[in-house]
């Protein structure tokens, strides 16, 4: 593992980091790999005498995302930021914007998606829609166009695990790449040149711990996504008269 993230912001109440493709966030029985909570513990070690027990299990890690999901990533420093930021996840006071390259053109240039979301019973491993899940909600905006694939903006309102890739899905409009949504063939046929799963946690913007100031913070796309668009839209102007 890289032993230092690219930092996006820092002060003395948290730290914002780029994570790459690829990195788990947490610790867990089953994760052999170097993780994010490995990096802090070694930046941090003065974290394991707080006294705020989640604080001091989490290492300051204030939200997650998915391993082969790319972006931001909050890291409280001081209990009391922790709790400031994780309040704010909880509120829905965080503004979240996530970059997704999808097969297919979305119903409409912007939109909503709304529709529960919780983990199925046959398949501890996977999401869906549920009846009676918990409420999950995604407002998207497509920004490009390429045939038969599209570079879309997501706004989740809520934070369910999965909730991008398994709202896409539902409207049968899979994120590149996506082994667990897309489809066994798709993404047996995605992966032959797709390296991971194509969604960026691009922009976070919320108040500030301390100052209650605004503030915004921006992940650059990452250049293997970038690669893929270069790629589709290469094929793309190949196939055009």
């Amino acid at each position: 593992m890289n032993d230092a993230f690219p930092i996006l912001y820092e002060d003395r109440s948290f730290l914002a980091i780029s994570k790459p493709s690829g990195i788990v966030v947490n610790r867990a029985e089953s994760v052999k790999d170097p993780t994010v909570q490995d990096w802090i513990m070694r930046r941090h070690p003065e974290i394991i005498h707080e006294q705020n027990q989640e604080f001091r299990s989490r290492f300051g890690i204030v939200h997650r995302i998915d391993k082969e999901t790319s972006g931001i990533l909050l890291i409280a420093k001081t209990p009391s930021a922790f709790v400031s930021l994780k309040q704010q996840f909880m509120d829905r006071d965080i503004q979240k914007v996530y970059f997704a390259i999808i097969h297919g053109q979305m119903p409409s240039r912007e939109g909503v998606i709304e529709a529960p979301v919780d983990r199925l019973p046959w398949n501890k491993e996977r999401f869906g829609i549920v009846p009676g899940g918990k409420s999950a909600v995604t407002a998207y905006r497509v920004l490009e166009s390429y045939g038969s694939y599209q570079l879309i903006a997501c706004y989740p309102k809520t934070g369910r695990t999965h909730q991008i890739r398994v709202h896409l899905k539902y409207l049968n409009r899979p994120i590149l790449g996506d082994y667990l949504y897309a489809g066994r063939k798709t993404a047996r046929n995605d992966r032959s040149w797709v390296p991971r799963v194509m969604l960026h946690a691009s922009k976070l913007s919320f108040l500030h711990p301390e100052s209650r100031e605004q503030i915004s913070l921006e992940a650059p796309m990452p250049d293997d996504m970038r690669n893929v668009l270069n790629r589709i839209s290469s094929e793309l102007a190949g196939r055009i008269p």
